[in-house]
C-alpha cells in the first residue's frame, strides 16, 4: 500500500474586515474558502479595526446577522486597535492587524477582495522564505523626467533600512524597468510570524511616510505606501520572488478580483461559478443582499450582463478601458 502524502503543517488565514463593503467581502472569502478547502486545519481570523481616535466614525463590524454568518463559518473575530494608521490610510490595516495576531504561528494574508479556488491547504508554502502577490503593475514609482530614475529610488530604500540592494534585482529585466526592482501586489503574503512581520512593516512604513528620502521627494504614497514597504521587509527576511508553484495563489487557489463588476468582465469562468455558487445558500444569501453591488450582480444575475460586454480570452489591455465600458452600460456597482 502507497504511503499517504503528507499534509502540510497548519496555519492561519487572516483577512480584514470593516464595516463597510470588506465586511460583505469577508463572508464571501470565508464561505469560498470552506466550499474550495473544506480540510483546511488552520483558523481563518478576521481582524477588525476598533473605534479610536484616528477614525471618525466606529469601524467595527456590528451586523449581528452577518457576525453569526461568518461564526458559522469557522471565522473568528480579531480586534485590533490602530495606532498608526487609521482612516487617512485605511491600507494601513494589514499592517496593524498582524500585531494582534498570535505569536510565531505561520500566517497567510489576503485581501479581503479576494475568493479561495482551490485547496490552500496543499499549497506547499515555506513560512521561512516570504513573498507576496506578482500579480501587480509598474505602478509605484513614477520616475520623473529628469531624475532620480527606478534604481536610485529603490536603492535609497534599501539603504535607508540598511538592506543590500543588489540581490533584490531581477537581471533578467533591463536596467530602469519596473520590473527589474522587487516589487509586489499586497493582496497577499505570508511569513512564520505575523508580530516579527508586523512590527518590522509598521516601522518600515511609518519611516517612509513620516521621513522618506530626499529621492522620493515626488513620489506619491498613497495609496502605494504599503507596497513600497512590502518588497523591504521581504527582502530583510530573506524572502523574494516566486517560492512558490506557478498557478497556485493568484492562479488556481485564489482570485484577487478587486470590484464585482471587474470580477465579471474578466475572471475564468470558474471564478464566477465559485461566487455565485457560495453565495447561493438563503443563509448567507440574505446577509449578502444588504450589499447593493453583490445584490444587483450576483444575486440578481446583472453581472451576467457585465460579462457579456467582454470577450474574456481578448480583453483590453488596460483596466481602465473595461472600466469605461462597464459605466457606459450603467453597470459599475462598487
Amino acid at each position: 500500500m502507497a504511503a499517504k502524502r503528507a499534509r502540510p503543517h497548519p496555519f492561519n488565514i487572516v483577512i480584514v474586515g470593516q464595516n463597510n463593503r470588506l465586511q460583505y467581502e469577508a463572508l464571501l472569502f470565508a464561505a469560498s474558502l470552506r466550499h474550495a478547502a473544506p480540510d483546511f486545519a488552520g483558523r481563518l481570523l478576521v481582524a477588525v479595526p476598533q473605534p479610536g481616535p484616528l477614525w471618525p466614525s466606529d469601524p467595527s463590524i456590528r451586523n449581528t446577522e452577518l457576525l453569526a454568518a461568518l461564526d458559522r463559518l469557522g471565522a473568528e473575530i480579531v480586534p485590533f486597535d490602530n495606532t498608526v494608521f487609521g482612516a487617512d490610510y485605511p491600507q494601513g490595516n494589514k499592517i496593524e492587524a498582524l500585531l494582534a495576531l498570535p505569536e510565531g504561528e505561520p500566517f497567510v494574508f489576503f485581501d479581503t477582495d479576494t475568493l479561495i479556488t482551490g485547496d490552500i491547504a496543499r499549497v506547499p508554502f515555506d513560512f521561512d522564505r516570504p513573498t507576496a502577490s506578482l500579480k501587480r503593475e509598474g505602478t509605484w514609482p513614477e520616475p520623473t523626467l529628469y531624475g532620480p530614475g527606478y534604481a536610485q529610488i529603490w536603492k535609497s530604500l534599501y539603504d535607508r533600512f540598511g538592506l543590500e540592494f543588489e540581490s533584490s534585482l531581477d537581471l533578467d529585466q533591463p536596467d530602469e524597468y519596473w520590473a527589474r526592482y522587487l516589487y509586489f501586489n499586497a493582496g497577499w503574503f505570508f511569513y512564520r510570524c505575523p508580530r516579527a512581520f508586523g512590527h518590522r512593516f509598521l516601522d518600515y512604513a511609518r519611516e517612509i511616510r513620516d521621513d522618506p528620502p530626499a529621492e522620493l521627494i515626488c513620489q506619491n504614497l498613497d495609496p502605494w505606501l504599503d507596497q513600497v514597504a512590502l518588497p523591504l521587509v521581504i527582502h530583510s527576511f530573506g524572502g523574494g520572488r516566486d517560492p512558490l508553484p506557478a498557478q497556485a495563489l493568484d492562479g488556481d487557489v485564489s482570485c484577487h478580483y478587486r470590484l464585482f463588476p471587474l470580477l465579471y468582465a474578466r475572471e475564468d469562468d470558474r471564478v464566477v461559478e465559485m461566487l455565485e455558487t457560495v453565495a447561493a445558500p438563503n443563509w448567507i444569501k440574505k446577509v449578502l443582499k444588504q450589499y447593493e453591488p453583490i445584490r444587483k450582480l450576483v444575486l440578481q444575475r446583472k453581472g451576467e450582463r457585465v460579462r457579456a460586454l467582454f470577450d474574456q480570452a481578448n480583453l483590453p489591455r488596460r483596466e481602465q478601458a473595461i472600466r469605461n465600458r462597464i459605466k457606459s452600460a450603467g453597470l459599475w456597482l462598487r
